[in-house]
């Protein structure tokens, strides 16, 4: 007998990657080995020189499939087994590893919307739908489009075995969000990139498209961001709250680095509208959704906890963006 492996990978595409994925058939009881790929099709290798490797670092139950399939996330090696240009993945593993001690915790809140026919689901084919106000959390058949997908990724996710907490309608119609975590920076990127890719191929079945766009609609519309919150031990523990504004200020004074690193199309999204502070701007506060980060008010309350990121863009990548979330304050701590 036989089992089908899903690899999956990110790709070379700029200026934002996609992410790729093909079957491999293994007999029953062998795990997912390394495996090839045409990297000059991926925009990750010349055609001259076109073997790239997928080394699996994340499997997991493939709820699409059922049975005994499997995902296999991959990382892309150069065929020297050294990481591909594009393996942002590895970095990320020597920032986790370095700041270890802190203990460094993750929860990501992933924004998307839901396209069909050029447009997001369920607004007119001329025109626009009704001003922003009762879709966030909303409910109604005319309001709501695309919970049908929502249902099946949420079963889809929690059949999977990832980290899912959550998922609620957005702010614009045709727009949505799940929630993974608490996790480490590393098992983050790895499950909110599986994530990601169960939500694009439920999509496909029925005829839409889940873009990761940052700023889908130009005008009075809300973006799609990645909120990330954070935590390190110190955080959490008693007495955390002089670490949570130390690790505020600490995002303050390296903006460029991280609003270069949060996702294309950043500066379109953070405009200091629809609950954004300005890209080139830092803020952070108390309950404050237009402050770069904000600090929830039972974190103020209980003096320990988390912050929250909200510069993200929905299309980060969040091995980056974990990365450098870890190495910033954790570095800030040690100085």
């Amino acid at each position: 007998m036989s089992y089908q492996a899903e690899y999956i990978w990110i790709d070379g595409t700029e200026p934002s990657p996609l992410m790729r994925s093909k079957t491999k058939v293994l007999a029953d009881g062998k795990e997912p080995g390394i495996w090839g790929f045409d990297g000059s099709s991926t925009n990750q290798a010349t055609g001259e020189s076109s073997d790239c490797v997928l080394n699996p670092v994340f499997t997991c139950p493939d709820p699409l499939r059922g049975g005994d399939n499997k995902l296999v996330m991959c990382e892309v090696l150069l065929p020297d087994m050294t990481p591909h240009p594009t393996n942002t993945r590895a970095t990320c593993v020597e920032a986790a590893t370095t700041y270890a001690e802190f203990a460094p915790m993750f929860g990501m809140e992933q924004e998307y919307t839901f396209l069909q026919d050029a447009r997001p689901l369920g607004w007119p084919l001329n025109g626009y739908p009704a001003p922003q106000g009762p879709y966030y959390c909303g409910v109604g058949g005319d309001k709501m489009p695309g919970r049908e997908i929502v249902e099946k990724h949420t079963a889809a996710c929690i059949e999977a075995g990832l980290g899912i907490e959550g998922t609620n309608a957005e702010v614009m119609m045709g727009q949505w969000e799940f929630q993974i975590g608490i996790l480490d920076p590393v098992t983050m990127g790895d499950q909110l990139w599986v994530a990601r890719w169960l939500l694009f191929r439920i999509a496909e079945d029925f005829g839409v498209w889940a873009t990761l766009e940052p700023k889908p609609i130009l005008g009075d519309w809300n973006g799609a961001g990645c909120h990330t919150n954070f935590s390190t031990a110190a955080m959490r523990g008693e007495g955390g709250w002089d670490a949570i504004v130390a690790g505020c200020e600490a995002l303050g004074k390296n903006i460029d680095e991280h609003i270069a690193n949060y996702g294309v199309g950043i500066k379109d999204r953070l405009t200091g509208a629809h609950e954004t502070a300005r890209w080139d701007r830092f803020s952070y506060g108390v309950s404050n959704r237009a402050a770069s980060v904000r600090i929830p008010w039972q974190v103020a309350k209980d003096k320990m906890g988390y912050l929250e990121d909200r510069r993200p863009n929905a299309n980060c990548d969040p091995y980056v963006v974990t990365r450098l979330i870890t190495d910033t304050i954790c570095s800030s701590a040690t100085a």
